[in-house]
């Protein structure tokens, strides 16, 4: 019993010297290498705790922080937990019921909606309270199947005794925490891609296939989005670009991996003219855009936790700036992709409108509900320039 309570006031130490100034799976593993009295058992049980804890999000829990531990971990577990079986029984009895069965359970009057209270911010579509709901949840890890290697994936996968469902004839879903990359080639025969990051794949239909596009992925990150449309057309005329120097180096790395050798790479600041790119000569423009990741807290509730509505003012802004600069560098006749894994209607149907606004007219805009599948919540729209 007492290792129980011990799992317990270590968590709350945790969470008292934690701020969210960096991502909380870092604050751990320093915490952890500075602690080293920790076990792995040890380890993996107080971090369960300390992310069951942020999941609750917004959500107003009276009671120290040991009651709101423990009701998180009710909540957002659907397997035997030995503290519950230690300290509420009663509870571990009913790991799997479901959410309003738990609820009913609790004498704590809890509203999930609460969770993620900007319900009157959110773009067009999103329900707010499945959405808001689904953060108690850890999301998949889904993982892209690229051309040619469905059954050297999923016959890896079959030996090595990992689990998987099957999303899509490309998209696999594994537990959270899989170690994928000890079992497939990585980036050669499958990406490691959210759910609804590949649905934007069903806008690449709607461009032109008769001849090679010029492309410029103005923010491109780790490449994935540029990766998944090259397998899409197999053949570019590619340009990436980011104002990270080391994630340029995993892009390339990542490029390497996945067999593509003919594109340009240069470090830009997107909301600057940059010399590489001349105005009016690109066929298409992806901009998945920096954003608040409201999409994504399902994978780091941290950020929902400590999430403060002034910062939406500040990726608007800095969202229109990238828009405005990058946008001149379609063509007529061409296209800019717009995305975003933020559910704010600020950063999302704002920039639309304002592309429009700018000689651009919609083409197609989806809000990607990933909160239905376990995966992130994304915005994606294809414009064509006037």
């Amino acid at each position: 019993m007492s290792r129980f309570y011990s799992y317990i006031n270590s968590a709350t130490a945790i969470i008292q010297q934690y701020n969210g100034a960096e991502p909380l799976a870092a604050f751990l593993k320093k915490y952890f290498t500075s602690n080293k009295k920790y076990g792995s058992k040890d380890r993996k049980q107080i971090s369960h705790l300390i992310y069951c804890y942020y999941r609750l999000g917004k959500l107003v829990v009276e009671g120290d922080i040991q009651e709101r531990l423990l009701a998180g971990l009710f909540l957002c577990s659907n397997q035997p937990q030995p503290i519950l079986e230690a300290l509420r029984p009663e509870q571990n009895q009913h790991i799997a019921a479901s959410l309003p069965e738990k609820l009913a359970m609790l004498s704590l009057p809890l509203d999930l909606s609460q969770v993620f209270p900007w319900h009157d911010q959110l773009s067009d579509l999103i329900d707010a309270v499945p959405f808001s709901v689904s953060h108690v949840r850890q999301p998949y890890l889904f993982i892209r199947i690229r051309p040619g290697y469905y059954k050297t994936v999923t016959t890896v996968l079959q030996q090595q005794q990992v689990p998987f469902t099957v999303m899509s004839e490309t998209c696999l879903a594994l537990p959270n925490g899989t170690r994928i990359e000890d079992v497939i080639s990585l980036n050669k025969t499958a990406v490691v891609q959210d759910y609804s990051s590949q649905q934007v794949a069903g806008l690449f239909t709607l461009l032109p296939h008769n001849k090679p596009l010029k492309v410029w992925d103005c923010c491109a990150a780790s490449g994935g989005k540029s990766i998944m449309l090259w397998d899409h057309f197999m053949q570019l005329d590619l340009t990436v670009s980011d104002i990270r120097a080391s994630i340029l180096t995993n892009l390339r790395n990542r490029f390497a991996e996945a067999g593509i050798k003919q594109f340009n790479s240069f470090i830009a600041n997107a909301v600057e003219p940059v010399p590489q790119i001349k105005d009016g000569t690109i066929d298409l423009v992806i901009a998945d855009v920096p954003c608040s990741g409201s999409g994504t807290w399902s994978r780091t509730p941290e950020q929902l936790y400590y999430f403060e509505t002034g910062k939406i003012g500040e990726f608007q802004k800095l969202q229109q700036q990238i828009v405005l600069q990058t946008s001149k560098a379609v063509k007529a006749g061409g296209y800019y992709l717009y995305i975003t894994c933020s559910v704010f209607k600020a950063e999302n149907e704002t920039q639309v409108a304002l592309l429009q606004e700018h000689g651009f007219t919609l083409v197609e805009q989806q809000v990607l509900k990933g909160y239905e599948q376990q995966a992130d919540t994304m915005f994606a729209t294809l414009l064509k320039k006037n």
